[in-house]
């Protein structure tokens, strides 16, 4: 039986949803994994469809339910959070950029049996020679294992408690915003629970590697915040 729902939003970037689902299913406990094809290109779906049952994951095509442009975050979590809440399961978001270990579910999962009041656990991200990346920069000079944080969590490979999900319904989430990582943490934090990173259970992260065009922060940034602000893009 499935001991986690593991959902991962795609938009293209297929190479790196691969490599994502992949390592998933390698995992060292056994998962649900749902794959969110958020509006992406035939070509990426046509692959998606030839890769499901080879590697073993559900796949959920957003424009099959919604005219909503992409980014659709915000629908993926409520979808998530009812079949989650159906199946009894904690869920863990493992986004399309990270390519996670085989014992770091295993890892996530001890974490939360050990901390009744846990909300989200989080693995901290790490670039390809194991060095402490975006978006964990924050926490690069931590020598402890575990920590509990009153920083937002990233959700590259963030945990959900089902309590917290029985505690907070995702509809309310803002129709305003793309990303929820921040509000979300604040709200788990609001709701009297803990939020914990565990330095010692690392994953690889392609920052951005799923939306090419957020590089510009660091290639453009002038370009890159005129896309956010006045494009109105990656509204958190």
């Amino acid at each position: 039986m499935p001991q986690v729902l593991v959902i991962t939003p795609v938009k293209n970037s297929i190479e790196t949803t691969l490599d994502t689902a992949k390592a998933i299913q390698g995992s060292s406990v056994e998962v649900k994994h749902l794959i969110f094809n958020d509006f992406s290109t035939e070509e990426t779906k046509t692959t998606l469809e030839e890769k499901k049952d080879e590697i073993g994951f559900e796949l959920i095509h957003l424009e099959e339910i919604t005219d909503h442009p992409s980014p659709n975050y915000k629908l993926v979590l409520q979808i998530a959070q009812r079949r989650a809440l159906e199946e009894n399961l904690p869920l863990l978001v493992v986004e399309s950029d990270v390519v996670i270990k085989p014992d770091t579910i295993e890892r996530l999962l001890k974490s939360l049996s050990e901390n009744p009041k846990a909300g989200l656990v989080g693995s901290v991200t790490v670039d390809e020679q194991g060095k402490v990346n975006f978006p964990y920069l924050k926490f690069k000079n931590v020598k402890q294992d575990i920590i509990h944080t009153h920083r937002s969590l990233s959700f590259c490979c963030t945990l959900f408690s089902l309590e917290f999900l029985k505690s907070y319904d995702f509809t309310g989430l803002d129709e305003a915003k793309d990303w929820y990582d921040t509000f979300i943490s604040k709200k788990s934090l609001e709701l009297g629970f803990q939020n914990t990173v565990l330095m010692n259970a690392p994953v690889w992260h392609r920052p951005h590697a799923s939306r090419p065009w957020k590089q510009l922060k660091y290639s453009n940034p002038i370009k890159y915040y005129f896309l956010k602000f006045w494009k109105g893009l990656d509204k958190i």
